[in-house]
């Protein structure tokens, strides 16, 4: 395996069985807020093979983290979960296609707040055995495990679970909740309804133009073309924003829903996911919905430890700075930790960067 990682197989003597229960988000367009957790009554009643989900489980000894990461007790008091938007409408969910959207979730046990980062899909970074590319290749190269693994090794985090939606997924969520609240600016005007004609042509659907900027109500396909909007001022940066912004929109709506509701987002979303996640897991943070409030949000790498260069073979990607400063500032954000220190494998990691990028970035 990766010649500058320590994996639970290799062992650095503490084999912590912490598989995450508490799953507050999945997907949208990337990635959609799990209205699954709202499915009490649905999932009660219901087995994977009712709903059509499509699950596995990765085995732990296959799962890569940095040494010393596993003894990080700070890391202890949250559910840190992995959340990967697939370049799909219909199609693949396992492998073979890349992630266009990259997100990690952390959860507070104890307060339920939680914060959402992007990591930006074209970052160049290990993925995860010791090649590097843009980031979003581990996803297509190696499925959810490869992407796991990419995370841990750059972020130094210990993920466990992930959850995968295609845009199908997305649109029967948004749907199913009766839309969601946007506002759409000029700008966005004038990409969002291109979007929705490439979406539904995919999909063999019609769709709706939106016609004028403002607040207002977006349905599934209008969202969802909303979450791919790359070409305004800020671009993909800008892109992550949206698609958090969704994301935040569906949480605020699940929050209020009926059994009658619940129950269709149940039928029309199970089958659209790829998780890690049984429903068993699902149903122990069921009754604790409401209590979760997203708190805080970002991307990664940071505007502050980010650059941008062609790089040969690989094209335009967002180069990071100094990884082990961007690291340091994610942890201290998103975990509260003053002091954090990175692993010694996550140093060789930013050390390779820079050496594979350094006369790209000059």
């Amino acid at each position: 395996m990766a010649t500058q990682n320590t994996s639970r197989k290799a062992g650095n003597g503490k084999n912590k069985a912490k598989k995450t229960r508490n799953i507050v988000i999945l997907v949208i367009e990337v990635l959609v807020l799990a209205m699954m957790l709202g499915v009490l009554w649905f999932v009660t009643k219901a087995t994977d093979e009712d709903t059509g989900i499509q699950r596995v489980e990765i085995p732990e000894e296959e799962i890569e983290v940095n040494e010393g990461v596993e003894e990080n007790e700070n890391l202890e008091k949250y559910r840190t979960v992995a959340l990967f938007g697939l370049d799909s409408t219909v199609g693949e969910l396992k492998q073979n296609t890349r992630s266009d959207t990259i997100m990690i979730a952390s959860i507070n046990s104890e307060t339920k707040e939680v914060r959402l980062m992007s990591v930006y899909r074209d970052t160049y970074l290990n993925l995860g055995n010791d090649t590097y590319n843009k980031c979003n290749a581990a996803y297509a190269k190696g499925g959810p495990k490869q992407a796991i693994n990419m995370l841990n090794m750059n972020l130094d985090l210990d993920i466990t679970d992930f959850a995968a939606v295609g845009f199908k997924g997305v649109i029967d969520v948004v749907d199913a909740v009766g839309g969601i609240w946007i506002e759409v600016d000029s700008a966005e005007l004038e990409h969002i309804n291109n979007y929705q004609i490439s979406i539904s042509e995919n999909l063999k659907t019609s769709y709706t133009p939106v016609k004028t900027t403002g607040l207002q109500k977006l349905n599934g396909l209008q969202a969802t073309a909303y979450c791919r909007i790359r070409y305004t001022a800020g671009d993909d940066f800008k892109r992550t924003e949206r698609q958090r912004e969704v994301l935040q929109a569906i949480m605020e709506e699940a929050k209020d829903l009926d059994v009658a509701s619940l129950t269709k987002i149940a039928n029309n979303v199970f089958g659209n996911f790829y998780t890690s996640v049984d429903l068993q897991e699902v149903i122990s943070l069921l009754s604790d919905l409401p209590s979760y409030t997203i708190i805080d949000e970002g991307g990664f790498p940071s505007n502050d430890f980010r650059t941008g260069a062609t790089i040969g073979g690989i094209g335009d990607s967002v180069i990071c700075t100094d990884l082990e400063k961007a690291v340091m500032d994610f942890h201290k954000r998103f975990f509260q930790d003053e002091e954090y220190v990175v692993s010694d494998t996550l140093k060789g990691i930013s050390q390779t960067i820079h050496a594979n990028t350094d006369a790209y970035v000059r």
